[in-house]
């Protein structure tokens, strides 16, 4: 593929570094300036630092404004951070937590072209061009990732296929018949539609890009499927707060970092213990700050995913936006283990890299009289023994969590996001 002919928009996707930052350092001005007139809460928040519009015109400004995060979206459930009337929304979306108050992210019609445009875009950036066949496997519901993903395929003028989740067959089927040529999901969903195909003794030779997001997406696990599927996988990112899935980009055919789609969306990395900011390189907590959403723009919202800067030089496919890492884990999501801090996307990569282990494992966490252990169960071929398992975790983790190889298949599964870590705790 040659990289620099898969834009939608080139004007925009191509523009000069220094033209981004000017247009980053008008749509920040004129967007905290509505926020602060248009909701009080936000002002209040802004106003009880001395903050006021006059203060913000830049992205160097915003560095006193004080965090957001979920509990704000939470603390004034169900509107009560929008900006705009409720007759102007025309759709919602919330999370897909299934315990405590939901966030929930409302739309207008300006917020649903802004966000078809970023998806669009994304499509186009993995190869595919108009009239492709595009399978939507994500739910269509109030979780963002299936109509997400068909609001940009809309906007791309490709050929949807919208089946949401489930029935793994009659996706294979449907893949077939229809000759799809791009896959969207959640991580985890494509290693099930691999796991199907391989037991019915079918192949999907017309399949050539996969569109995967939601989860944690480790090198290994993106090697295994693009060499299962024969397909070429892409890193797509967003969060219901920030308008939802490709709102935030994507990595390119070039795979050097997720391309910040930096004319919606302002990030910055900070030290998720102190707040300072990190210096580019510098692994922190991902801050994202709205610069064109309408009827809830997130100022400095903390998303507590892992990240980096990687570079904000122009990439090999002509891009010129901000690229970050792919999200190592969450801020919560660390786990420390007799002294060892580790991420469950560390123990995926080493065992996606075990040859004969499959793609299927849980992490449980287990403590006893206040002392945490872990155990490490993996689905895996005979050949797996699981000293092979253990010797491999100690090399990277430094320590030998408790495990068991169960035959492929043992282990349960889920059709929509994967849960990898369990808590198994003893309170006697």
């Amino acid at each position: 593929m040659d990289l620099k002919e898969t834009y939608f928009n080139k004007e925009i996707e191509t523009m000069h570094a220094e033209d981004l930052r000017a247009l980053q350092a008008k749509r920040i001005t004129e967007t905290f300036k509505r926020v602060y007139e248009s909701s009080n809460i936000q002002q209040q928040r802004f106003s009880s630092c001395g903050i006021e519009p006059g203060d913000i015109s830049g992205p160097d400004d915003l560095s006193g404004v004080p965090l957001m995060s979920k509990e704000d979206f939470r603390a004034n459930y169900p509107l009560g951070l929008s900006c705009i009337d409720k007759k102007d929304i025309v759709e919602m979306h919330m999370s897909s937590g299934s315990t405590g108050t939901p966030v929930v992210m409302p739309y207008t019609q300006a917020d649903l072209d802004q966000w078809g445009e970023c998806m669009a875009r994304c499509y186009y950036m993995s190869g595919a061009v108009k009239s492709d066949v595009v399978q939507i496997t994500p739910t269509f519901g109030l979780f963002n990732g299936g109509f997400g993903m068909y609001h940009g395929a809309r906007a791309a003028g490709l050929f949807i296929v919208p089946t949401g989740s489930g029935n793994t067959p009659r996706q294979i089927r449907l893949a077939r018949d229809f000759g799809t040529r791009v896959l969207t999901g959640v991580v985890s969903y494509g290693i099930r539609i691999i796991e199907e195909l391989k037991k019915l003794g079918e192949e999907l030779p017309g399949l050539e890009i996969g569109i995967f997001g939601a989860e944690t997406f480790s090198e290994s696990m993106k090697s295994r499927i693009n060499s299962m599927l024969g397909i070429d996988s892409f890193d797509i990112y967003g969060m219901t707060e920030t308008g939802g899935v490709g709102t935030l980009g994507m990595d390119c055919p070039d795979h050097s970092g997720v391309h910040v789609w930096d004319d919606h969306y302002l990030v910055e990395i900070i030290d998720p213990d102190t707040g300072k900011r990190c210096t580019d390189g510098e692994l922190g907590e991902l801050v994202v700050t709205s610069l064109t959403r309408e009827a809830l723009p997130v100022i400095r919202f903390r998303t507590g995913d892992l990240t980096r800067i990687v570079s904000r030089e122009p990439c090999a496919c002509g891009r010129t936006h901000t690229r970050i890492a792919p999200i190592t884990g969450r801020v919560d999501d660390m786990l420390i283990v007799k002294g060892v801090n580790f991420f469950p996307r560390q123990i995926e990569q080493v065992l996606m890299a075990i040859p004969g282990a499959g793609s299927n494992y849980q992490i449980i966490i287990e403590e006893t009289d206040g002392v945490k252990d872990v155990r490490v169960n993996v689905e895996a071929e005979e050949s797996v023994t699981g000293y092979m398992v253990e010797k491999a975790l100690k090399e990277a983790l430094g320590f030998s969590p408790k495990g068991d190889v169960f035959p492929i298949g043992a282990l349960p599964r889920q059709e929509g996001k994967a849960k990898r870590v369990f808590y198994n705790c003893d309170k006697q």
